[in-house]
């Protein structure tokens, strides 16, 4: 009896920026659903934080 190897289908590699822009997008779904609170607070941080990432990102790919 032989084996048959499956190859593993790799996905399309994200770039940083998708990676980033994804996980924004998680958190901000999170927090509709939080209600008023430092839970909340803390993550709408985070998403400035993964904002400003992105722009400054941009801006230093720009001077390459």
């Amino acid at each position: 009896m032989q084996k048959t190897i499956q190859k593993r289908k790799r996905s399309e590699p994200h770039t940083f920026e998708q990676r980033l822009e994804e996980h924004r997008v998680r958190l901000e779904g999170q927090l509709a659903q939080l209600p008023r609170g430092v839970k909340r607070e803390q993550i709408a941080a985070r998403i400035e934080q993964l904002r400003t990432a992105v722009e400054l990102n941009a801006m230093l790919s720009m001077s390459e």
